[in-house]
């Protein structure tokens, strides 16, 4: 196998789990890990990162593994009269989007706006997360299909240790064949991990009632889940963003 592995993420994901199963079965193989912007996959596989865990779209210039599907999830204010309920419906409930996603073009930005009352936001639930906002609180968005985390790489970029790395990821023991893979799944680093349902959903008709309980009931934030199934390796996963030019490795 090569002597290193680059591997580059977006943010909002976390290859941390998987780091640490690489760098105990090969521990002669450097694992670089890069995090890179939403919009920087292409020029980091056209450089120096012979892997990047991203959201779709990617380019059908690269080869890609669907690997789970993000919660998407509406940021709003810890006092809203929606922040009692566990699901919100956009179609019925009576409020103002900044931003409907899937992902914002600028996570910061839309936060802020929700921050100061303006509206809500539609996002990824791991990226609400990685924003830290101790004063918004994020619900489950009905009726969305998330966002999917695909791992992508070029052919010519194919490798023993590319393809022992989605052994890693894809849940391969250390005596298991390519053959043997796993479902993939998320990271619990992430907040992806399942987690246990809770109450209602916003309706024209419950606004209201939500609101009086508010005023007695606290409100937390909720981690949402993310579905983990195992893919095929494809070209592309739905879109043909620019790709970027090739850098030196």
């Amino acid at each position: 196998m090569t002597a290193a592995l680059t591997i580059a993420f977006v943010p909002g994901v976390s290859p941390a789990k998987w780091a640490r199963v690489w760098r105990e079965r090969f521990p002669e193989v450097e694992l670089r890990l890069r995090p890179i912007g939403a919009d920087e996959v292409d020029d980091a596989l056209g450089g120096e990162a012979d892997m990047v865990f991203a959201r779709v779209p990617v380019s059908e210039a690269h080869r890609a593994i669907p690997l789970w599907t993000e919660t998407a999830v509406v940021a709003m204010p810890k006092d809203s009269p929606l922040a009692d309920l566990d699901e919100i419906d956009l179609a019925e409930a009576d409020v103002h989007v900044v931003d409907a996603g899937p992902v914002p073009a600028d996570v910061d930005a839309a936060l802020d706006l929700v921050e100061a009352n303006v509206g809500v936001a539609v996002l990824p639930q791991s990226l609400f997360r990685a924003a830290s906002r101790k004063d918004l609180v994020a619900r489950t968005l009905v009726g969305s299909p998330g966002t999917q985390i695909v791992l992508a790489w070029r052919d010519e970029d194919t490798s023993d240790s590319t393809e022992e790395f989605i052994g890693v990821v894809r849940g391969r023991t250390a005596n298991s064949s390519r053959g043997q893979d796993q479902s993939g799944g998320a990271d619990p680093d992430d907040g992806t991990a399942p987690r246990p349902p809770r109450g209602g959903k916003a309706t024209a008709g419950n606004t209201k009632s939500a609101a009086k309980k508010a005023a007695t009931k606290g409100t937390s934030g909720k981690t949402g889940a993310g579905k983990a199934g195992r893919g095929r390796v494809q070209r592309g996963m739905k879109g043909k963003p620019k790709r970027g030019s090739k850098g030196n490795r």
